[in-house]
């Protein structure tokens, strides 16, 4: 059952269900293709990598998308670390990480790795190629204390019906407030109040194509 500082999981085979919020963690059909399309492809990746990139993320959850942006940093060739900064409230156990992320032999050996330093209870991950940050609490007040911008948000909170929290206009403005001039932003919902927010945060924002089943996505820029 969840509680204050957990989500409660249920599982759908190895995809993990959050059951505060009645919602997997990513897609059933493919988590990892979803992030690539959804989160990577939306944000204009791997073409915008530069070095010192820096992308911001509103729910790490399993960390599978800051592992999908790890690996195609690696396959890009940019020197220095990927810079990836995480907004959690409720993080998931690592062990439950573990077994969520085994769907994905691909990016198996930059998991563990990973994992095993969450299980550490360390909230930093630095190696030569990424150095990754989780900020927990509620992205409502601990993004407005952040001292830094991004170039790519990745927009993955739980959907807007069932987790409203993470997608209120003052936390959408808050994502714009820290966004580096010429920045974007993705996810996967399509909902008007998504778009509309981000709009009157002051983005650019489209509807482009979803992933799997899912018809619709939102893309927005700086």
């Amino acid at each position: 059952m969840p509680d204050d500082q957990h989500p409660g999981l249920e599982w759908q085979g190895d995809v993990p269900v959050a059951s505060r919020f009645g919602d997997p963690y990513y897609s059933l059909e493919d988590g990892l293709a979803e992030a690539r399309h959804v989160f990577l492809a939306g944000n204009g990746l791997p073409d915008r990598f530069v070095p010192g990139f820096h992308v911001a993320e509103l729910g790490f959850g399993t960390g599978l998308n800051a592992l999908a942006a790890w690996a195609m940093w690696r396959a890009s060739g940019v020197s220095g670390p990927l810079r990836f900064t995480s907004f959690e409230q409720f993080p998931m156990a690592p062990a439950d990480m573990s077994r969520a992320l085994s769907s994905f032999p691909e990016i198996s050996g930059l998991a563990a790795p990973l994992v095993a330093a969450l299980e550490s209870g360390a909230r930093k991950f630095v190696t030569d190629g990424l150095h990754l940050k989780i900020v927990l609490g509620d992205a409502r007040e601990t993004l407005a204390c952040w001292n830094d911008a991004a170039d790519a948000w990745f927009l993955d909170g739980f959907a807007p019906a069932r987790n409203p929290e993470l997608w209120t206009p003052h936390l959408l403005r808050q994502v714009a407030l820290h966004t580096r001039p010429g920045g974007t932003a993705s996810t996967y919902s399509a909902a008007r109040t998504v778009r509309t927010g981000l709009a009157n945060a002051g983005f650019i924002v489209e509807r482009a194509s979803g992933f799997g089943r899912k018809r619709h996505m939102t893309v927005a820029r700086s």
